[in-house]
C-alpha cells in the first residue's frame, strides 16, 4: 500500500512508539488522526504533523462508544480508513504472590483490556471502515499493525498479565489476517523487545544500561523510530500478512 495520501489511525499515538509511527506516516505523505489518552501530549503530536495533516482525539481505547467517535470522526474529517496502527499499551508488573498478597484481580484484568480488548476495539472497526475502501492494485483496501512483545513469548516473573495480554496480540493475529484477506486486508502483528519508551522512562539510566547489554546486537535498547521503519515496511509490502515479527536485536529475555 501508498503511505502518501493515506488516511491512518494510531493509538497509543502522543508518545513512544505510537508518536514515532504518527510522524514517520506523516514524513511520508499520510493523514493520521492520532488517538491516545492523553490530550496534553496527543494535541502537540498532532500539531507538530500539521492542521491539515492530522487530528487528535482523546480516547479510551477500552471503551466502545470512545473508539467508534474517533473512527466515525476519522471518516467525516479524511473520507476513509486506509491504516490502522495499535500502540496503546501498559506494562504495570506484579506477581501472582508478591509482598502485599496475592495480584488483584482487577489490576490484571485492566491490562488485558488494555493492550488486549483495546487492540481488538479498533481491529473491529477499522475492518468494518476498510471494507467499503476501493482495491488498489493488488486488491488491497487496508493495513493492520498490532503491537505485541517479546514477553508475548519470553515473559518474566512479574509479568503474567503482561505476557497473557501480548500473547493473546499474537494469537488472534493469524485467524484475523484470514478472515480479512477476503476483504483486501492484511494484518501483521510487531513484537518489539526492549525499547526505549516511556515504559522504561521510570528507570534509572544503570537499570538500562544492564537491560541494553543483554541484547545480543545492537547492544542497546531499540529507538521508537526503528518500531515505526518496520511498520512502514508492513504497510508498503504486500505479503507481509498474518505474521508476527521479533524487533529485539535477537533478545530472549530470562526469568528476571
Amino acid at each position: 500500500m501508498k503511505i502518501k495520501d493515506a488516511i491512518a489511525v494510531v493509538t497509543g499515538a502522543a508518545s513512544g512508539l505510537g508518536e514515532a509511527t504518527v510522524m514517520e506516516l506523516a514524513k511520508r505523505g499520510a493523514k493520521i488522526t492520532v488517538v491516545d489518552i492523553d490530550a496534553e501530549r496527543g494535541e502537540k503530536v498532532a500539531a507538530a504533523c500539521g492542521a491539515e495533516n492530522a487530528i487528535f482525539i482523546k480516547t479510551d481505547v477500552t471503551s466502545d462508544t470512545d473508539m467508534q467517535q474517533a473512527v466515525q470522526k476519522t471518516v467525516d474529517t479524511f473520507g476513509k480508513i486506509n491504516i490502522a496502527v495499535n500502540c496503546a499499551g501498559v506494562a504495570n508488573p506484579g506477581k501472582v504472590l508478591g509482598k502485599k498478597g496475592i495480584l488483584p484481580l482487577e489490576a490484571f484484568n485492566k491490562v488485558v483490556q488494555i493492550n488486549l480488548i483495546g487492540t481488538f476495539n479498533l481491529i473491529r472497526l477499522a475492518v468494518e471502515q476498510m471494507n467499503n475502501n476501493t482495491p488498489d492494485e493488488e486488491g488491497e483496501k487496508g493495513v493492520i499493525i498490532n503491537t505485541a512483545s517479546a514477553a508475548a513469548t519470553d515473559g518474566q516473573i512479574g509479568q503474567a498479565a503482561y505476557s497473557a495480554s501480548k500473547a493473546g496480540v499474537v494469537g488472534m493475529t493469524l485467524p484475523i489476517a484470514r478472515e480479512c484477506g477476503d476483504y483486501g486486508i492484511r494484518v501483521a502483528t510487531i513484537a518489539p523487545g526492549l525499547f526505549d519508551t516511556p515504559m522504561m522512562a521510570g528507570l534509572p539510566a544503570s537499570v538500562k544500561e544492564v537491560m541494553a547489554a543483554t541484547v545480543p546486537f545492537p547492544r542497546r535498547l531499540g529507538k521508537p523510530s526503528e518500531y515505526a521503519l518496520l511498520a512502514v515496511h508492513i504497510i508498503e509490502n504486500p505479503m507481509l500478512n498474518g505474521c508476527c515479527i521479533r524487533l529485539d536485536g535477537s533478545l530472549r529475555m530470562p526469568p528476571k
